[in-house]
């Protein structure tokens, strides 16, 4: 196993009761103890953060009767990295480095500002606009200080720094959460959405610049292309490389868990030559790749009648407008999706608003040999410090992560706990407004209650 010397970190205190994830022919290999990354996040996520390291903790403790603990490593992102860095910093090199050593790291959610936004504050992470442009003195809801958002999505550089190429978000309904469909279990899908390029690869031109111009120029000189010259320019890569190996991911994936089928999302019909692209490598990739295990839509007609052969996986496609209304309708013909990066990021939050919406969605980004596991949704700045927010989200990608550290008994117990409080309608302020005698939580109480619950599903055994 691997445990050579640890990197040597300005800001980042390594725990001395912890030994580094290894990794060997592909495969993690994992400690008793192993050292886990993590960086609470903006806004609400310290107090989300707190309830779940307390349902975490407590998991792995009653799995494994004390054989097993996490050791933490707070590291540095976002806002709280302009505290500890200087003023421009909100992904240190050295954030980055840990994660890639240790291999495994879990966060909370982190500010990214919106188009208008001109200042946040560094303590509850509100936006404001400025008086005539002007800072703003101090922060009119914590009277801290504010910055100046000069930094793109946070999220989007660990992903791009850590080539975190697979967002993996599974979506699915838990007894007793309140829904606005009439069959929210009928919805059982992993979606593995690019991370990488498409839109998000950060390749744009602003209107009015001397580079927005030059690329103007060319396209319409050069390329013959025709578009109204007051555009902002943006350009969408799909690569080979990144969709075959996102979509090896997604087929691996399914073959492992014993799923159905295998859903390539795209809008080919329109953008042929990115989006078209992805369906076709991804079905090379199926057949080229993994012939025993996969047939086609087609072959599934054209040489079987519509009926699987036992074993056989469904690889298939389908247009991106299409799938939302076939979500909704016929969602239980849906298993694992493979996605571009833009229509992944829609489809996994309207798959999720089916079943209760962000607040219980978990998400993972996994590369080769790193994993940073997230909570799905934004900071929720006028909430900070409340102790109120759903820390569901964060919960549940800590289960994503201790199933993919192998720690299955752990990830088991704190999902059955959860279910039992949701059942139980002790929840927080979001579900307990949709429920009928449902008793309000903080978000701690939630995770103290999800703790508790712990004691009632049946112990497991270290294996």
């Amino acid at each position: 196993m691997e445990h050579t010397a640890m990197g040597n970190y300005q800001k980042i205190k390594v725990p001395a009761n912890g030994r580094k994830i290894g990794w060997s022919s592909g495969k993690l290999e994992v400690p008793d103890n192993p050292i886990v990354p993590f960086f609470p996040g903006d806004g609400t996520g310290p107090d989300l953060w707190r309830a779940t390291q307390m349902v975490l903790d407590a998991a792995v403790d009653k799995a494994y009767d004390g054989k097993k603990k996490i050791a933490w490593m707070e590291v540095h992102a976002g806002l709280t990295a302009l505290k500890h860095y200087d003023k421009d910093t909100v992904l240190p090199q050295e954030t980055v480095d840990a994660i890639r050593e240790f291999r495994v790291a879990i966060k909370g959610p982190l500010t990214t500002p919106s188009g208008s936004a001109k200042f946040v504050c560094l303590d509850c992470a509100a936006e404001q606009s400025g008086i005539d442009g002007n800072r703003p003195k101090t922060c009119a809801k914590c009277s801290s200080e504010w910055v100046t958002p000069r930094f793109r999505s946070v999220n989007v550089g660990l992903r791009q720094k850590l080539d975190l190429y697979a967002c993996v978000r599974p979506v699915r309904w838990f007894k007793g959460v309140p829904c606005p469909v009439k069959s929210p279990e009928k919805l059982n899908i992993v979606i593995f959405r690019e991370n990488t390029e498409d839109v998000y690869s950060g390749i744009e031109f602003e209107h009015g610049t001397a580079e927005q111009k030059k690329v103007y120029d060319f396209l319409t000189r050069e390329m013959g292309k025709k578009f109204n010259p007051d555009s902002g320019i943006g350009i969408k890569p799909i690569s080979v490389t990144g969709t075959k190996r996102l979509v090896r991911m997604a087929i691996q994936y399914a073959i492992d868990h014993k799923k159905p089928s295998v859903t390539l999302v795209h809008k080919g019909n329109i953008q042929k030559f990115t989006e078209g692209a992805f369906r076709d490598w991804g079905y090379e990739v199926a057949v080229q790749e993994f012939r025993q295990h996969v047939i086609t839509e087609q072959e599934q007609w054209d040489k079987h009648d519509g009926k699987v052969p036992a074993g056989k996986i469904v690889v298939k496609d389908r247009i991106a407008d299409q799938t939302f209304q076939q979500l909704l309708l016929r969602p239980d013909e849906y298993s694992v999706l493979a996605t571009p990066n833009l229509n992944g990021d829609y489809i996994s939050d309207a798959a999720a608003a089916q079943v209760g919406g962000l607040g219980i969605a978990p998400g993972a980004n996994i590369g080769e040999g790193v994993a940073v596991f997230e909570a799905t949704h934004g900071t929720a700045p006028k909430y900070t410090n409340k102790d109120m927010v759903n820390p569901g989200s964060l919960i549940l990608s800590g289960v994503m992560m201790l199933e993919h550290l192998g720690w299955q008994q752990a990830a088991d117990l704190v999902v059955k706990a959860l279910e039992a409080t949701i059942l139980n309608k002790t929840v927080t302020y979001d579900l307990e407004r949709q429920m009928t005698g449902a008793r309000k939580l903080k978000t701690s109480e939630f995770g103290a209650a999800i703790v508790r619950n712990m004691d009632s599903p049946a112990r497991v055994q270290v294996a």
